[in-house]
């Protein structure tokens, strides 16, 4: 058989499996908190993959061994703040998230939670924080769309534009009928793939280019400030990049898997098994990236097929140096994280829609099991239809695309999450006032090229949100003792069931 028709079966082999698990847990979503959250029932084990799996995308193996194989070690803040964001989130926010979206009248939204934790009464707070979502969703499913086109197109020489339409209709496909278990379900597996190509890929790579001393000698030569993390950096560049970690605690698409938990005990194993394929995953991916380096210059009749970003660098070498068996799950592997970041999102859209504008916009309107589920689903196919204009040109930097929506989320959501859950005197103006504030600073400061070259949008959005968050709390606070009561309630049970 030919090499094509190896890594055509290995990934029929993934469409497949993938579409099963979608099919399989259409049988488990009886109604929209179903197909949302399914239930409340993710062991540890698989809401730390899922999470994980979600949140990396094609970043992990497509973005992160590009920039280093484009500037070297340097790039590495970016990972590094990520895995310290990570374990934060999961150590601080997992438990108590668990618990209050529960005891806040089981909201099954990021948006229902903020509504019901802060007595929302004119609804702004919840049909603002779905926009948002939308909004910055749409550029991040764009990301995951280009990624699929670059994929095929470095794999297979294939169309770009067919590439992404088949990522992104296999994805849609399982996700419209799998719902949250069936996303949850496909990024276990998923996660799994990614973690043993990230393992084996770098290891085969570091062989052929003769061991450590080959490695660092090679390198050094095409790069001398390759093994430095500060070359050619600033402490606010420094701080720019490691500043990606403050972005975890408002993804919607990651904290529901805290919220999803079977109960708030749950979030410490979950918190090592995700910091552990973490560590495993970004490393094997620098490692790609470095190691990318030394093989091209070795084997100068060896090409990259992303010349601009270097975004290809993973997928070229698991092309030349393994079996195209193997070669072909290491592409399913590449596929998984592209995939696994898209249905999460869609998901989160359709409970966007669904639970929260419609609900807030028609609260006596309240449609069967039914009619929610197929609008819910009607909605994810719209916002792929918007997310794949925005990926129709191959030239779309997928780093760039997740940067802009990883900054928005962060900066809208992380302050009012932290303070929801710490700080009893929040009140929904802060709150609205907050998100607005950070919502608009990531708008005007991305788009500003001397302000974005300056300092990423994340931290001045960040840092807005909360102030304002603080000061417009203080000035409408009103004592309520059933918000106390809630409070305490919310605490308490996260603490008593670690």
């Amino acid at each position: 058989m030919s090499d094509l028709t190896f890594q055509l079966i290995a990934l029929g082999i993934y469409f497949a499996a993938m579409i099963g698990i979608g099919l399989w847990a259409k049988s488990k979503n009886n109604n929209l908190d179903d197909y949302v959250l399914g239930g409340r029932s993710l062991s540890p084990t698989t809401a730390a993959l899922s999470a994980g799996a979600s949140d990396m995308s094609g970043w992990l193996l497509m973005g992160l061994p590009g920039a280093l194989y484009l500037t070297g070690l340097a790039e590495a803040w970016i990972a590094i703040g990520l895995t310290i964001g990570a374990w934060l989130n999961w150590k601080f926010v997992a438990p108590r998230l668990r618990s209050y979206t529960e005891v806040a009248n089981n909201s099954v939204t990021v948006p229902a939670f903020f509504h019901n934790r802060l007595r929302d009464n004119t609804r702004l707070l919840r049909i603002f924080s779905a926009l948002v979502i939308l909004i910055f969703f749409t550029f991040y499913v764009s990301s995951g769309m280009v990624a699929g086109g670059v994929f095929f197109q470095s794999s297979f020489n294939q169309d770009y534009h067919t590439g992404m339409i088949l990522v992104a209709g296999v994805t849609v496909f399982y996700t419209l009928f799998g719902g949250f278990l069936g996303a949850s379900y496909t990024d276990l597996v998923q996660g799994l793939l990614m973690a043993a190509a990230l393992v084996v890929l770098p290891i085969m790579a570091f062989i052929y280019v003769g061991g450590f001393s080959g490695l660092e000698e090679t390198i050094t030569e095409v790069n001398p400030t390759a093994f430095s993390l500060f070359a050619g950096t600033t402490f606010l560049g420094i701080l720019s990049a490691a500043a990606w970690g403050l972005g975890y605690f408002g993804q919607p698409h990651i904290i529901v898997r805290f919220m999803a938990l079977r109960s708030p005990a749950d979030a410490k194993a979950g918190r090592r098994i995700g910091i552990g394929w973490m560590l495993v995953t970004v490393v094997g991916a620098m490692s790609a990236g470095l190691i990318g380096i030394a093989y091209f210059a070795k084997h100068p009749e060896a090409t990259l097929t992303d010349t601009t970003n270097a975004e290809s660098v993973f997928l070229d070498l698991s092309q030349i140096l393994l079996h195209p068996f193997l070669a072909g799950f290491v592409l399913a592997a590449v596929l998984a994280a592209i995939m696994s970041t898209l249905s999460s999102q869609l998901v989160v859209c359709t409970s966007s829609l669904m639970e929260d504008l419609y609900s807030a916009a028609r609260p006596n309107n309240k449609l069967s099991d039914s009619a929610s589920l197929w609008m819910g689903r009607a909605g994810v196919i719209v916002v792929s239809l918007i997310a794949g204009f925005l990926a129709w040109n191959p030239n779309s930097s997928i780093l760039s695309l997740v940067s802009f929506a990883w900054a928005g989320f962060g900066a809208a959501f992380g302050p009012i999450v932290i303070l929801s859950l710490y700080w009893r005197k929040l009140t929904n103006w802060g709150a609205i006032a907050g998100m607005i504030v950070g919502t608009l600073t990531v708008f005007i400061w991305g788009y500003n090229p001397e302000l974005k070259a300056l300092m990423y949008e994340i931290v001045p959005g960040f840092i807005l949100n909360i102030v304002v968050a603080v000061i417009v709390s203080l000035v409408t606070y009103k004592h309520d003792p059933e918000v106390e009561a809630e409070f305490d309630a919310a605490v308490t049970a996260a603490n008593a069931k670690r």
